[in-house]
């Protein structure tokens, strides 16, 4: 008689085979309970919020597009395009050279890749210059003995993302002039990574980094993470001769927070591709990017493509300067509106007080605005100096922001 198919009640089976004590030694109490257990504790209500189910307090976000709060809001459209994709399945390979061949024709680069964010990118992009895009050089790294594995990076230009470069066995070499970056060249060389928001610091800028590197024919990786707007860095720095360029598709592209963009050469990016998942046995496998997130990254590019990013400018200049009226009768306080050179190229506002008159510094007066009610979420941009983003406000947030720090300095 086959078991599966015995009248025997399913406890009676186990008990009269022998196989209810092995059950209760492998499986959780609460499965061979049955009917006669406690039932678990029913959802909790949410009304309408996710997080207040979870006992987490959401924030008004005054800081900008950062990961340390989730990114951006995103578009309808974004939100519908991946409702969509995910009531079918696709083969998630032909999903990422799909959407990149689709991203790059858009963008009017040679090559692109959605990745797990910017970081995402750094990984891939690193293991490709590494390894090419070889079955058995993909399944080697991290251990990257034989192959090209030292990365050249200006001392300006250290950063807290090296831990990306790293993880496919990368060597960093350190350099600080283009005589330094001349001699560190050598068959060892695999890569040249830019911080592009420290171009400034660094004593070896864009052009001429660029202009080295390919004399050596050496790849080029500029981290460009938050560096759009304008709409032309998103091409142009590839034109500029960047062989990688990565992007994060949750800020200003305003697309899931779990995905970036990798843009440049066709035969680097073909590598990453093979480095990335669903791809086994590679570094980036657990960099695993879903079909919803693809299609809902692509949304995002096409109408970042089409916005008319000069009038959205003046709309965020606008209520930056409608905010500098709530500070205009503090004699102690001082605004000004300034635009970040390169990262969140967008109007910001920044409010300074004199200590003389109000003692605190710029981090208690942050951290005093996120314990309060609404928790608001503020830039400590100088001891005394607070920074406000309108990007991610709501603009009926702009007004409850400003009242708040106004009451915060008083």
């Amino acid at each position: 008689m086959n078991p599966l198919s015995s009248p025997l009640p399913r406890r009676a089976f186990l008990a009269r085979t022998g196989l209810w004590s092995l059950a209760a030694a492998l499986l959780p109490g609460r499965l061979l309970a049955g009917a006669n257990s406690t039932p678990s504790a029913p959802p909790l209500p949410t009304n309408g919020n996710r997080y207040a189910q979870l006992g987490v307090q959401p924030v008004i976000n005054a800081m900008g597009s950062v990961t340390f709060l989730g990114g951006s809001l995103m578009s309808p459209v974004t939100l519908a395009a991946m409702d969509e994709a995910s009531h079918e399945f696709v083969v998630i390979t032909e999903l990422l050279e799909r959407s990149g061949e689709y991203l790059a024709q858009r963008i009017g680069v040679p090559g692109a890749l959605v990745t797990t964010g910017a970081s995402g990118a750094i990984t891939l992009g690193t293991a490709a210059c590494i390894a090419g895009g070889e079955l058995a050089r993909t399944h080697q790294l991290p251990d990257p003995t034989g192959l090209p594995h030292e990365v050249i990076l200006q001392k300006a230009h250290r950063n807290e993302y090296e831990t990306q470069l790293r993880l496919v066995g990368a060597k960093l070499v350190e350099v600080e002039t283009a005589a330094e970056l001349e001699a560190a060249i050598n068959p060892r060389t695999a890569m040249m990574f830019f911080m592009n928001k420290l171009d400034s610091r660094g004593k070896i800028h864009r052009e001429e980094w660029v202009a080295i590197a390919q004399k050596h024919r050496i790849p080029t990786f500029l981290d460009a993470a938050a560096d759009i707007p304008p709409q032309a860095n998103l091409a142009g720095y590839v034109h500029q001769g960047f062989d990688l360029v990565a992007f994060s598709g949750g800020k200003a592209l305003r697309g899931p927070q779990c995905t970036g963009l990798l843009l440049g050469r066709k035969d680097l990016i073909d590598a990453a591709r093979h480095h990335a998942s669903p791809y086994d046995h590679t570094v980036g496998r657990a960099l695993k990017v879903g079909k919803e997130e693809i299609a809902g990254l692509v949304a995002a590019v096409e109408q970042f493509l089409e916005k008319d990013h000069a009038a959205e400018f003046q709309r965020f200049d606008a209520r930056v300067r409608e905010m500098t009226k709530t500070f205009a009768d503090l004699p102690h306080v001082r605004t000004e509106v300034w635009v970040p050179e390169i990262a969140n190229h967008f109007p910001h506002l920044a409010v300074s007080w004199d200590p003389a008159h109000f003692p605190h510094t710029a981090a208690a007066i942050k951290q005093h605005l996120m314990d309060g009610s609404p928790r608001i979420a503020v830039l400590a941009v100088g001891e005394h100096s607070i920074g406000l983003s309108v990007l991610m406000l709501q603009p009926d947030q702009d007004p409850v922001v400003a009242t708040h720090l106004r009451a915060a300095l008083t």
